[in-house]
């Protein structure tokens, strides 16, 4: 399965000094300065989960009775 992520420009202002240093330490890593930035917002905001995670955590923080699975091998190959 393949998430298709939309990406959208957008234009942020930098002190001049500020953004000499995170363009090293992106250079650092071996990361362009987007993606670097990316993974910085990423690491504070977090992942936002898909309409299908959300609705699997519904479901357990349901009532539902769920079946509990002992054995990931026997569950597997079940399916």
């Amino acid at each position: 399965m393949t998430t298709k992520t939309k990406i959208k420009q957008t234009a942020f202002r930098f002190d001049e000094e500020l953004l000499a240093l995170v363009k090293e330490k992106a250079d650092a890593q071996k990361r362009t300065l987007n993606n670097y930035i990316e993974i910085l917002l990423l690491k504070d905001v977090g992942k936002i989960p898909n309409e299908e995670t959300k609705l699997a955590i519904a479901e357990v923080m349901s009532d539902k009775k769920l079946e509990e699975i002992t054995d990931i091998d026997a569950f597997m190959d079940s399916l």
